[in-house]
């Protein structure tokens, strides 16, 4: 695993050393951000189900102003930490220990609103819904930003929900990715 594009070009991620955790890959990273935009100057950016912090150090390098990466394993965590310390990110970015649940909206609504969120979770305990509603319930996603959730292709992704419409769906043999917007206020 290594930085895509950005200031960070080519530089190496530490990933996983047992099965617990499954990293995005580097193709599936470059296709993302191939559909994102190339540069996200300025935006802020949330990472669920953090893993190795691949996609907020990815954001980060191609000029996102600050991350905040969310996982609750102890391996995610540190891996995040020591990828954020080895890429000289640690001052823009903010790892929280914590699960995924409406006991962290306070936590992050002081952090937010977020221009972009990533959430890829464990595909067996979160359907796409699952993630959209949380981030609706208390709004975390500034009107017209993006959230792009990772799934397996047999969960289905809602075209709609709240706020969020789907603009954009790709798969990548057994993953999915869904792009989402937030409509503007009304």
């Amino acid at each position: 695993m290594r930085i895509i594009a950005g200031s960070a070009k080519g530089r190496p991620l530490k990933g996983p050393k047992g099965p617990g955790l499954r990293p995005t890959s580097d193709r599936v990273r470059e296709s993302l951000f191939n559909i994102l935009g190339q540069w996200l100057e300025g935006l802020v950016v949330l990472d669920l189900f953090a893993g190795t912090g691949a996609l907020a150090f990815e954001s980060l390098s191609r000029g996102a102003s600050r991350a905040v990466l969310v996982d609750k394993g102890k391996e995610a965590l540190r891996l995040c930490r020591e990828n954020a310390a080895a890429l000289g990110m640690l001052e823009r970015s903010e790892i929280l220990s914590s699960a995924v649940d409406s006991r962290l909206a306070p936590t992050l609504t002081s952090r937010g609103p977020f221009d972009l969120v990533f959430a890829d979770p464990p595909y067996a305990d979160f359907a796409p819904a699952q993630i959209l509603e949380l981030l609706a319930a208390v709004p975390l996603v500034r009107p017209e930003g993006r959230v792009v959730v990772e799934h397996d292709r047999r969960a289905e992704a809602p075209a709609a929900l709240g706020p969020f419409e789907r603009v954009d769906e790709r798969r990548f043999g057994d993953t999915v990715v869904s792009f989402y917007r937030c409509r503007p206020d009304p």
